[in-house]
């Protein structure tokens, strides 16, 4: 017999069920990685994490004979409604055994939810924050998750959310590049050395993560205004801001966060960092008492790094400053002498300029994310 649960975030038990389900459906996959524990649980926290003080979200497990065989979140994001002027609610965390029975449960209680609030309209997987990965995975199901930056899942998850009547919202598409080939076009150098000489755009270069993290209100609210353009924005909350460079900044290493100002003032930025993706695996998420020592262990081992994050303002786009991002970021990279991968993730196919950019850079697709959409 089927059931369909709704989480009570107060009630320890549950929700530690719904945090692990994905443990156990995973459990031997090589290709998958672990959120971080205290992350994953954050979700649920309706006191820490700041999304829930302007939106309301909704945790749900499917129950077949009294086992956890799916999971999902009924999300409205009022001020992405507000922004957009649209209806729509989200679903994520979407999680389930092959069973299609399960799929419909879960999907239809995440349906009724949203048309109870006057929705008309369903989307996802698309989360709680610009963190979160967009999308189900429906090509490059052979290459292990990078870290938590994107969202892994079976191949037969495609056929479930499918057959359910969704369709195609937007793709996310993600690519590599080998560090022997990441050399920046000798068009794109002049470009930057162009940009650089007429002295509007600097490069700053952190020298340590102290003044790195001196200057994140800054970057915080760069970020809050550069992707204004893009399909997923929607005006952060201070609180979110925070949240989100508080989580950059932990993991972040100075040297592979480049930011360009215009005076005193960030106008654009790329973040990269080490992918550690192999210690969450071992650690299978929990930083105590030895996975947050392998992590820092994993920072000097790992020969991939995962760039994630580049915003201009709209008003410098056009400038040259994606030009002075790709360089900076290019030596930066081959001085490391530690990277044979890189990896640029979930680029939008509506970001034209973005997608222009990874051809230029000899970027070859390997992943792609689809996020979905449903009348309802």
């Amino acid at each position: 017999m089927l059931a369909i649960e709704k989480v009570d975030t107060g009630n320890r038990k549950q929700v530690r069920r719904f945090v692990e389900l994905p443990h156990r459906l995973y459990q031997g996959c090589p290709q998958w990685v672990p959120m971080i524990n205290l992350d994953a649980y954050t979700y649920l926290n309706r006191k820490k994490h700041p999304f829930h003080e302007h939106s309301d979200v909704d945790f749900f497990l499917a129950v077949r004979d009294g086992r956890d065989v799916g999971r999902i979140a009924a999300i409205e994001n009022k001020p992405f409604n507000e922004y957009h002027k649209t209806k729509k609610a989200n679903f994520y965390f979407f999680d389930c055994e092959d069973d299609q029975e399960a799929a419909a449960a879960l999907f239809e209680t995440v349906s009724a939810w949203a048309r109870a609030r006057g929705l008309t309209e369903l989307v996802g997987p698309k989360g709680m924050g610009p963190l979160d990965g967009y999308g189900i995975l429906v090509f490059g199901h052979e290459h292990r998750n990078t870290m938590t930056m994107l969202n892994y899942n079976y191949p037969y998850y495609q056929r479930l959310v499918e057959s359910l009547g969704f369709e195609k919202e937007v793709d996310f598409v993600s690519c590599y590049l080998p560090a022997d080939k990441f050399q920046i076009p000798e068009r794109v150098e002049r470009i930057a050395q162009r940009v650089m000489q007429r002295g509007g755009l600097q490069v700053k270069r952190f020298k340590n993560k102290r003044e790195l993290i001196a200057w994140a209100p800054r970057i915080g609210k760069a970020y809050n205004q550069a992707f204004v353009n893009n399909w997923e924005y929607y005006p952060l909350s201070q609180r979110e801001i925070d949240f989100v460079v508080d989580n950059i900044m932990t993991i972040a290493d100075h040297r592979l966060i480049k930011i360009i100002t215009h005076g005193e003032d960030v106008v654009g930025f790329l973040f990269a960092f080490h992918d550690v993706s192999a210690a969450l695996q071992r650690s299978r998420g929990r930083l105590f008492p030895f996975g947050i020592l392998d992590i820092l262990l994993e920072l000097r081992r790992t020969n991939k790094v995962s760039v994630n994050g580049m915003g201009i303002l709209p008003e410098f786009q056009g400038h040259g400053g994606n030009a002075i991002l790709y360089s900076e970021m290019g030596h930066t990279l081959l001085s490391f002498k530690q990277f044979t991968h890189v990896e640029m993730t979930q680029v939008a196919e509506t970001t034209e300029q973005m997608r222009a950019d990874l051809k230029n850079l000899n970027g070859v697709e390997y992943k792609n994310h689809r996020v979905y959409r449903k009348k309802i």
